[in-house]
């Protein structure tokens, strides 16, 4: 817990002095009744002693104080807030090598309904678009919030030639700067010092077989300040049938490269040998670029309760000695 005007904070000096005064206060009584050698009058006088009900109203007194005393210090509190600007952009691989069925049932497949399980977890705020690449990179969708349109592109994926990862992740900062807020040229009023929160999830088999190399786009993304987080489909055993060819074509999955690129760019690498392992992958996506830390005042949570204190010390000062503080 943090504080705006922890000045305030020094009256707490007297809040300990006044505990001691009335600790002071206390022993003296206590010596004056000792000093009352007829007992017998004393509880004709006194017959009913208030016992520990007479420091119950004090020390909620002084709770009360306390409580009103770091409202006025202004006390905040870290909370994750909504970023409205925040931007999902997903790059599929769609090169001939996804049609392999090591992945079940098919990798393209796993990556479209994994494109799609990524979508529900997402937070309706955060714009989402959608990279398709082989040999070349197109953006299929620009970051926007209608999902729907994003689930229609990605069923409708079609594979081809080569591999192109380096240009993907090129194609996708492009795009997260068409994304609402992005301050191109349809938003001239977004604010372009600030960049978009922003991440990529790249998710792919192979390496990068044309286009620029993986280092010339994870130090572009790196100088955007955009993670690439990578998603690896298939196993060592895939193939595929190429018509023409008497045997099906080895292409297994290089998850080494993939790795490279989540870890040179602060981003996360995961395998997805089944559909069902993507789970970690998307639980805490939508959270990290979707929010941010901010410094929420809660000044009311303290006044409110100094407030109601106070009136529990005036209650049990009318129950118990038929007396206000």
């Amino acid at each position: 817990m943090n504080f705006l005007a922890p000045g305030w904070m020094w009256l707490f000096v007297g809040v300990a002095l006044l505990a001691g005064a009335y600790g002071v206060t206390q022993r003296r009584k206590s010596a004056y009744v000792v000093r009352f050698t007829n007992l017998d009058l004393l509880d004709s006088v006194a017959p009913k002693r208030p016992g520990w009900r007479r420091h119950a109203a004090a020390v909620v007194f002084l709770l009360a104080i306390s409580s009103l005393i770091v409202a006025l210090a202004r006390p905040t509190r870290a909370e994750d807030v909504p970023v409205e600007r925040a931007t999902v952009v997903v790059a599929i691989d769609t090169s001939l090598s996804m049609e392999a069925t090591d992945v079940s049932p098919s990798r393209l497949e796993a990556a479209q309904e994994s494109a799609n399980a990524l979508i529900d977890t997402l937070p309706e705020t955060i714009n989402l678009g959608l990279v398709a690449f082989n040999g070349v990179a197109q953006i299929t969708v620009a970051p926007t919030q209608d999902r729907e349109a994003v689930r229609a592109a990605i069923d409708n994926l079609e594979l081809g030639e080569a591999t192109a990862i380096g240009e993907a992740i090129f194609t996708s900062l492009d795009a997260i700067e068409l994304a609402p807020g992005g301050g191109d040229d349809e938003n001239p009023s977004a604010d372009e010092d600030e960049p978009i929160p922003a991440t990529i999830v790249v998710m792919s088999d192979g390496e990068t077989t044309v286009g620029r190399p993986d280092i010339a786009a994870t130090d572009a993304a790196n100088e955007a300040g955009v993670p690439v987080s990578t998603i690896a489909f298939g196993t060592p055993d895939g193939t595929i049938t190429v018509e023409g060819e008497p045997t099906p074509i080895p292409v297994q999955v290089d998850e080494a490269s993939l790795r490279a690129i989540a870890d040179d760019t602060g981003g996360a690498f995961f395998t997805a040998e089944t559909v069902n392992e993507l789970s970690d992958a998307f639980a805490d996506i939508g959270s990290r670029v979707g929010t941010e830390t901010e410094q929420r005042e809660i000044t009311t949570w303290f006044l409110g309760l100094g407030i109601v204190l106070l009136l529990v010390t005036a209650l049990l000062s009318l129950l118990w000695f038929s007396r206000l503080p």
